[in-house]
């Protein structure tokens, strides 16, 4: 069983908007309301994957009630704690004339320290039966910037794969958590390192970085494809990957969580670890055929497999 934590829930809106123009009036030609955050994305595209998956989190008011509800309407399991406070809602506007998106996200609610402390427990106790823990995305306000660190600490003591898919200091202070798998994209990880990359060498070693840090293994996302550090032993294993360009692209939004769900899925599955980069790149790229975060055919994600393609770098031995 995967579990996928998601503080910040939401409700994602994505509007098709035709020659979208700000400051002008215009009518969607088309509209898709589901429950969001990276978290829900996550789950949302295992079980397209055939995998066994749990949401928890934190939802409140009228937009945590939809998103609960919506959740059960496409069948995946959730245990979510309520809280007082409002969720939020995000919203995305394509433009398929210019193929561009605009994105409007919300904060979040305020979150009390008690509904906090209800969330650890919700987590710890659904950990005991996880083979995987997903913690995704960002932080609602009032939540400690070392929210994931702290859960990290308290499901140490479980053996389960510890996951870690955020950005800006709550994946900075999480890292030194020392969980087992970190997927930042370029933007992210060139803030986690503290320079911008010029080249596939500066992401090659910002993936060594980030090891140094805390992460125990690393992939950074690039837009056709991935750089990732695993580590066995005392010996790293370096691997760059890329798909073939899709011509004709729906929409990205979600794609970075497709592509958690195709590694993670392969990953139980004990496949090896460059079959689970290639899961992952195409359930990414079939994530954009598709409107809505996390969405995706998981029999077009099998064959684009096969147009993924996987070179392993020279090893390095850790220091």
């Amino acid at each position: 069983m995967i579990i996928t934590v998601t503080p910040n829930a939401a409700i994602d809106k994505t509007l098709t908007v035709p020659n979208f123009q700000t400051g002008f009036r215009h009518r969607a030609s088309d509209s898709l309301t589901l429950p969001g955050g990276k978290g829900v994305n996550v789950a949302r595209a295992l079980k397209a994957l055939g995998q066994p998956v749990v949401v928890t989190g934190l939802v409140g008011g009228r937009a945590g009630q939809q998103i609960v509800e919506g959740l059960t309407r496409e069948n995946i399991l959730n245990d979510v704690v309520h809280i007082a406070g409002e969720s939020r809602t995000s919203t995305v506007v394509i433009d398929p004339t210019t193929m561009s998106q605009t994105e409007v996200i919300e904060y979040g609610p305020i979150v009390t320290a008690q509904e906090l402390a209800a969330l650890l427990d919700k987590i710890e106790y659904l950990a005991k039966g996880a083979s995987v823990v997903a913690l995704a995305g960002s932080l609602p306000r009032k939540v400690p910037e070392e929210f994931y660190a702290t859960v990290m600490e308290r499901l140490r003591r479980y053996r389960c794969y510890l996951v870690l898919d955020s950005y800006g200091e709550p994946l900075r202070l999480g890292v030194r958590a020392r969980p087992h798998l970190v997927t930042p994209n370029l933007r992210e990880a060139e803030d986690l390192v503290g320079h911008e990359f010029h080249d596939d060498q500066d992401i090659v070693d910002a993936t060594a970085a980030i090891c140094d840090l805390g992460a125990r293994n690393v992939i950074i996302k690039t837009p056709l494809g991935c750089v990732a550090r695993f580590t066995r032993g005392k010996r790293a294993h370096v691997y760059q990957a890329r798909i073939t360009e899709i011509e004709t692209v729906v929409s990205t939004v979600g794609s970075g969580d497709a592509f958690l769900a195709g590694f993670l899925d392969a990953r139980v599955s004990r496949r090896e670890l460059p079959d689970c980069l290639r899961a992952a790149l195409a359930a990414g790229a079939a994530n954009t055929q598709l409107f809505g975060a996390g969405m995706l055919d998981a029999e077009h994600a099998r064959q684009l497999v096969e147009t993924a393609d996987v070179d392993e770098l020279e090893p390095a031995p850790r220091p």
